[in-house]
């Protein structure tokens, strides 16, 4: 069990130096990520991935998820809009994922909120998620300390959801990912708080779903250091996001920005806009 006293830091040029490797293993490498996720966020999922340098493939139906799982490099599972033929192809992916051991992020949309999605999330932790990504009514309800926010939107802080946070991971062994102005990345020992990123991102259909598809193409390559690779894929998204809201006028210019930027980023640029704190 992780406690207080036993959790450590990691130096911010640490953070940075495994992000700009990883990013350059994605544009290397072009992971391909299977996203089993909702219907409502499949283009800025599929645009945001594409632009970063994976590929993504949207397999989702059931028989057919469990094959392509096998031959994923990473895997996303987001609970947005669960219909049962989803369901049931999210529960064969989830296996297979564990079978193949192919890395694979649980993004557990309004769980707490809704019974449908909320008694699947927990039947899928059984399949050990690498990492868990939410915003902090979805972490603190997914631990069983809360019952969810107001429908996707978060009721709580991310201050609030650190001890809900280490709680899962010391249930599930996955990395947690709690969004926020500030976003916390803990494995139950060591805690980073990233502290870039826009409003905006609230402001756009997908703007905290293709997160979840970015962390899994950064744990692809990153497999061997899940707390790097989730990190690393916080810090290129919302440093690429902080960029593109500097020069938008809007939510619909910033989405267009933002693509720009994902494809565009540079190591050097997140060395030295990264907020880390």
């Amino acid at each position: 069990m992780s406690s207080a006293l036993s959790r450590t830091q990691l130096h911010p040029s640490t953070v940075i130096y495994a992000c700009a490797d990883l990013l350059e293993k994605v544009r290397s490498t072009t992971p391909l990520v299977q996203c089993v996720t909702n219907s409502v966020v499949t283009n800025m999922t599929a645009n945001a991935l594409l632009a970063v340098g994976a590929t993504p493939a949207m397999v989702d139906i059931p028989i057919e998820a469990a094959q392509f799982t096998a031959a994923a490099d990473g895997l996303l599972i987001n609970l947005g809009t669960p219909h049962e033929e989803q369901r049931a192809a999210i529960m064969e992916a989830a296996t297979a994922a564990a079978t193949h051991d192919t890395p694979w992020v649980l993004d557990p949309v309004a769980v707490g909120v809704l019974s449908v999605r909320t008694a699947l999330a927990r039947q899928l932790l059984n399949n050990r998620p690498t990492a868990i990504r939410g915003n902090p009514s979805e972490i603190i309800a997914l631990a069983g300390a809360g019952s969810g926010g107001r429908g996707t939107d978060s009721a709580h802080g991310v201050d609030e959801a650190t001890h809900a946070a280490h709680t899962l991971c010391d249930a599930t062994g996955a990395i947690i990912a709690v969004s926020g102005p500030r976003d916390l990345i803990t494995d139950g020992g060591t805690d980073l708080l990233l502290a870039n990123g826009t409003p905006l991102l609230t402001k756009i259909t997908g703007g905290g779903c293709a997160l979840g598809a970015m962390t899994a193409a950064f744990l692809a390559v990153g497999r061997a250091t899940p707390l790097h690779a989730t990190a690393a894929a916080t810090l290129v998204y919302t440093v690429a996001a902080q960029r593109a809201a500097t020069r938008a006028s809007g939510p619909g210019s910033f989405q267009v920005a933002f693509m720009d930027e994902l494809a565009d980023i540079a190591p050097e640029t997140i060395a030295a806009q990264a907020v880390i704190v």
